[in-house]
């Protein structure tokens, strides 16, 4: 019979719970850096919990799916995808540590935005672009892709809620500008190509704001 009190009983399993996480090989690449030296700690820039660093423009990693977080990492290693800071970080990293901190991200606590699609009436230029598009110059509404509230599809396109809106106007710059082209078949750089310099910083504020407006999944 287990005399332990359930107070106590209880408190032993959450240090048992938290001390499992710490040795969790994702987990300490995502906080202490890989076993290269160059491959600094993900926290540095992304925050102790995943949620990034809006202002500086380093975006929520926390609850991507592992399969897209390995891809971009990949495609950072490869130079596919450009970037000083990440170039280097992901260069450093093996097949298994991307594996690892990817599945880890995966797992973290994120936003779950009111799932928002078509059938809601849209007020404002960035809601109109993410809920209806403007197919007079082929540009599918965000959400037909990115799942209802910008919440995310898959392995192949992120969620946008909860980004910042610095970071997702600083995307869909990149793909107007040819900066950034790992997608397939130059699905967003068409889009942003599209767009105006507004209606970019209108629709990247809507989903920023969207992120924020969290209910219970």
């Amino acid at each position: 019979m287990n005399t332990t009190p359930w107070p106590l009983a209880g408190l032993c399993g959450l240090l048992f719970a938290l001390s499992a996480q710490a040795d969790e090989p994702g987990q300490k690449i995502y906080a202490q850096g890989g076993a290269n030296p160059a491959a600094m700690a993900c926290a540095t820039c992304h925050g102790a919990d995943g949620m990034g660093m809006g202002a500086a423009g380093f975006p929520r990693l926390a609850g991507l799916s592992a399969g897209y977080m390995a891809k971009q990492l990949g495609d950072f290693r490869s130079g596919s995808r450009t970037n000083p800071i990440m170039q280097p970080i992901a260069a450093a990293l093996t097949d298994a540590e991307i594996d690892q901190v990817s599945a880890h991200l995966a797992a973290l606590p994120a936003p779950h935005p009111e799932r928002l699609g078509r059938a809601r009436q849209a007020t404002g230029a960035g809601e109109s672009l993410a809920l209806r598009g403007a197919w007079e110059r082929d540009i599918p509404e965000c959400v037909a892709c990115h799942g209802p509230g910008g919440g995310g599809v898959g392995e192949a396109f992120p969620p946008l809620a909860g980004q910042s809106a610095q970071y997702l106007s600083a995307q869909l710059q990149a793909w107007r500008q040819g900066a950034r082209k790992n997608d397939p078949n130059d699905l967003m750089g068409h889009i942003a190509r599209s767009m105006t310099d507004e209606e970019i910083n209108s629709v990247a504020e809507y989903f920023a704001g969207l992120g924020q407006k969290e209910v219970t999944p």
